[in-house]
């Protein structure tokens, strides 16, 4: 953290914030550079939750659902404004809760522990691209006639089955399905491996 005043902080490399006041703060003036990794470090009781939760995390949240419409600001839980004279180049943020470590199983990593690990998944399966694990491409979705037109262009001139999980039983259990398999239609069946 460095200590500078705001009319030095024109440009938007940098998040100011001015007079923060919030628990044991008292009118400290910081900045932070935008787009970097920071670590906040101090004494216990020196500021340091108060500084990012409570004044950055707060000012950055209320900015958040402030940018979201009337319809959606009523489901989320008002944050008041943090006691601060200003907040300066701070984009809208979610922040994540603290959670104690003790609270946590053994097997638990920081992703599980601050339950950013949903937040990861969700963002993930909206915003990314899932690719196939077998050939890396991209998985696209395709209506039925789609695949049927793609298996009768790869299979020209080929047999095919096309076969989809049924049942998981031993294979005396199985055999006495046969005959109900039979009478609904079906002509090949494949149990442990063999058709």
């Amino acid at each position: 953290m460095s200590l500078s005043e705001p009319d030095k902080l024109s440009n938007t490399k940098q998040i100011f914030v001015k007079g923060a006041r919030e628990n044991n703060l008292q009118g400290i003036n910081v900045s932070f550079p935008r787009g970097k990794l920071i670590g906040v470090t101090g004494v216990s009781g020196s500021g340091k939750s108060s500084l990012v939760f409570d004044v950055l995390a707060a000012e950055g949240h209320r900015k958040y659902v402030e940018s979201l419409s009337a319809k959606a600001r009523q489901a989320l839980e008002k944050v008041s404004k943090p006691d601060v004279d200003y907040v300066e180049g701070l984009s809208p943020v979610l922040s994540i809760e603290q959670v104690s470590a003790r609270s946590s199983g053994p097997r638990s990593t920081v992703a599980t522990a601050t339950e950013i690990a949903d937040y990861a998944r969700l963002l993930w399966s909206t915003a990314g691209t899932p690719h196939c694990p077998i050939d890396g491409s991209p998985v696209t979705r395709r209506s039925l006639d789609l695949c049927v037109e793609e298996l009768i262009k790869k299979g020209t001139g080929k047999r095919m089955i096309i076969l989809a999980p049924w049942m998981r039983a031993k294979a005396s259990v199985l055999r006495e399905e046969v005959e109900n398999l039979e009478r609904r239609g079906f002509q090949r069946l494949r149990v442990e491996g063999k058709i």
